[in-house]
């Protein structure tokens, strides 16, 4: 069975690395341990459905990154920092990554020479490559390499994709990312395309998204699909309704809903999201959601104070969860039902305190496992209104 082969892979890098907390551990054992902290957070407001795991939980990560640096003995090394620090464990092929994303990463580590290019020096700010970010589109296969550069100049940088391309001929885009200023920020603001359109697309729940190098986009989309759509059947559309998607990003659930709604508000602070999303909806073909890049607390009371309704509220914050501020405002706006999707349980038990407190009650709690193999768990719940 492949379950027994998973639990007989060791990773080679488990204690220098600590990017996942869960080595050693066998699936269903992961898989427990988070089912239970979930039940445990969940207790005060219902019962928790059964976590839905993966048939195969290696190389799910479609969107990899790598730090790139230089040992005092001048051994060129990519991967991820080691735990509290910034020293680079040098990664051949990670377990959980996508395997032909390392592949590129390792042939990009394998060509700094050849064409002279040094790695970027945190301590003295000298070097030019300093990450290398790559996203593979799951349905689509295209393949998106973004080079994080000190400075706008790559030295012979057609030769130097002609050469990338001809290991790794499904490279469909390759991007500078320019990040000339002294952070611990992997990308920088500005973005030059040196080959292809300078994102790739992929399919979600028969969506189709563009991803640009600076989006955000579900790391495991193997996952993400069923994660949405149990999203959506919660929120229990029947055509008729008006839907927010509060913290919409690039418009990816809001969309997806917009199939099943009479309309969608999508609302986000971030302008790069909002820029996407507009050119998804166009992709498309979605006439009935507009995006606003806005606060999604500040839209939610300017609406209720004009006396607009909305009937569903689909949140999906950070790991933080939302404030107050935003909460009393959902509040305010009374929609009869919310679909709160978090990646954080703990912000998720304090927020549901808030809002249990405040006339919703929790029908359904669902979690999913987005990141095996590390102790962060996606979890779905939907609450309605108790005076309707």
């Amino acid at each position: 069975m492949e379950q027994k082969q998973i639990k007989e892979k060791v990773c080679p890098y488990a204690k220098k690395c600590g990017g996942c907390d869960y080595q050693g551990i066998s699936y269903e054992e992961q898989l427990a341990k988070k089912q239970a902290h979930i039940r445990k957070l969940m207790k005060p407001y219902g019962k928790v459905k059964p976590i839905v795991g993966m048939d195969n939980p290696c190389h799910y990560r479609h969107k990899v990154q790598a730090a790139f640096d230089c040992t005092r003995r001048g051994q060129i090394v990519a991967g991820v920092y080691e735990k509290r620090s910034h020293d680079v464990v040098d990664i051949e092929n990670c377990l959980i990554e996508n395997e032909e994303a390392d592949a590129i990463i390792r042939d990009i580590k394998g060509l700094l020479r050849s064409f002279r290019i040094k790695t970027y020096d945190e301590d003295t700010g000298y070097g030019l490559l300093r990450h290398v970010l790559v996203r593979k589109g799951y349905h689509s296969g295209q393949i998106m390499v973004v080079l994080v550069l000190a400075s706008p100049i790559l030295p012979s940088k057609n030769n130097f994709v002609k050469v990338l391309r001809k290991k790794h001929p499904d490279i469909s885009t390759v991007v500078i990312n320019v990040n000339d200023r002294r952070t611990s920020m992997v990308l920088g603001e500005r973005n030059i395309t040196v080959y292809g359109k300078g994102y790739i697309e992929d399919e979600l729940c028969g969506c189709t998204f563009r991803i640009s190098p600076n989006s955000f986009y579900q790391v495991n989309p193997q996952q993400t699909e069923l994660l949405y759509q149990k999203a959506i059947a919660c929120a229990r559309l029947s055509g008729k309704e008006t839907v927010i998607d509060a913290y919409c990003g690039t418009g990816t659930i809001g969309l997806i809903a917009s199939r099943s709604a009479a309309r969608v508000i999508g609302v986000e602070l971030n302008r790069d999201a909002i820029s996407d999303a507009i050119t998804n909806a166009k992709r498309n073909d979605a006439h009935n959601i507009r995006f606003y890049n806005e606060d999604a607390g500040k839209f939610m009371v300017d609406m209720a104070a004009r006396g607009e309704k909305a009937d569903v509220v689909i949140m999906d914050p950070p790991r933080t969860g939302s404030d107050e501020a935003f909460l009393s405002s959902l509040v305010r706006l009374a929609p009869k039902r919310v679909v709160y999707v978090s990646c954080g349980p703990d912000s998720l038990a304090r927020d549901l305190k808030y809002l249990t407190k405040s006339g919703y009650r929790m029908e359904e709690c669902t979690p999913y496992d987005m990141f095996p193999y590390t102790r962060h768990v996606e979890t779905i719940v939907a609450l309605h209104r108790t005076d309707m």
